[in-house]
């Protein structure tokens, strides 16, 4: 092995345009997912407090936020629904008429060849903030699948891209996977959140969908931080019973994770960089704490490195306006 002075590693570090020729990593805005809070409300856009720069908005706006992504090169957006009623059974997600079915019908109708994608979930449908059907102060998984695939079907019947099922459920790939092919959607991808662990890193998120639980926490189907192996095999099972795209969430302090995974199946590996890690560097930034443009991009790129094909966040917008004022520079 060759050894100083021969060898000079920052031969290759030099200039600007050198470090870009060599970089083992590319970002690039194709990579995005840029989320999307849809409201029940109307002409309606609201700045969540803890999530600078997110709105709770109603469908005219978020028509307007997914076209304004697509002109800067963002490929897709997931939806995330605040109904104007909840109930125990989460009915708004199902319904023909619920809010997120309403704003995929929108998109998919004004936005040319946007990618839409559906969070799967019953959190922010249900008046108690469980991802399922409680029974007895505890999540009914089998009954609950009944519910995730009567979603899915909605949401294919509104024209959605992608489905996201994201509430961890065993068994929700196969039960969504069978619902979609019996009603004739057998060509509906299937983007599972594989490997969610229970985070304090949600905290922003809840605000912004309004979907703490009332009772307990989400600790018996959300994954224990402190298990990799388990995460491997949750992607593993999700696979084996049709996902097409498997998911690490959160990102930053699962960048192990995500590499495991990657290693582990040749699917698309997604990872959603959730709201808490958009809202520590916001706040960061706001105290004179650190650069937020470029702690944003060296998160990305982390993602990325460890080997996410597509991140799911916050920074979409932020991030491709950079990427593009780089090329351009």
């Amino acid at each position: 092995m060759a050894v100083y002075p021969i060898h000079r590693g920052r031969r290759i570090r030099s200039s600007k345009q050198v470090r870009s020729l060599v970089a083992e990593t590319r970002l690039d805005t194709g990579d995005f997912i840029y989320p999307l809070f849809i409201t029940h409300e109307r002409h309606v856009q609201k700045e969540i407090p803890s999530m600078p720069g997110c709105y709770q908005e109603s469908i005219d706006y978020a028509v307007a936020d997914a076209q304004e992504a697509k002109e800067i090169g963002i490929p897709a957006v997931i939806l995330f629904g605040i109904p104007k009623a909840k109930d125990a059974a989460g009915s708004d997600a199902s319904s023909e008429t619920g809010v997120v079915q309403e704003a995929i019908r929108e998109i998919k109708n004004k936005v040319k060849d946007i990618v839409v994608v559906a969070d799967l979930c019953m959190c922010e449908y249900t008046s108690h903030g469980h991802c399922g059907i409680v029974e007895g102060g505890e999540v009914d998984n089998d009954r609950t699948l009944e519910y995730l695939a009567r979603i899915a079907v909605a949401q294919a019947k509104a024209g959605v891209d992608i489905v996201a099922p994201s509430g961890m459920m065993d068994g929700m790939v196969q039960a969504i996977r069978n619902a979609l092919d019996k009603n004739g959607f057998v060509g509906m991808p299937i983007m599972s959140y594989s490997s969610k662990y229970a985070s304090s890193f949600y905290g922003p998120f809840r605000d912004a969908v309004e979907s703490s639980p009332q009772f307990g926490d989400r600790r018996s189907y959300q994954m224990d931080y402190r298990n990799a192996r388990e995460a491997v095999g949750e992607a593993m099972t999700d696979a084996e019973e049709g996902a097409d795209i498997v998911m690490v969430k959160p990102a930053l302090s699962y960048l192990d994770v995500i590499y495991r995974v990657r290693q582990a199946t040749n699917l698309p590996v997604a990872a959603y960089s959730v709201s808490g890690e958009y809202s520590m560097i916001k706040a960061a930034s706001r105290l004179g704490w650190l650069d937020e443009k470029s702690a944003m991009m060296e998160v990305l790129y982390s993602i990325k490195r460890a080997g996410a094909d597509m991140i799911v966040t916050y920074f979409a917008k932020q991030a491709a306006k950079e990427l593009r004022s780089m090329v351009a520079g």
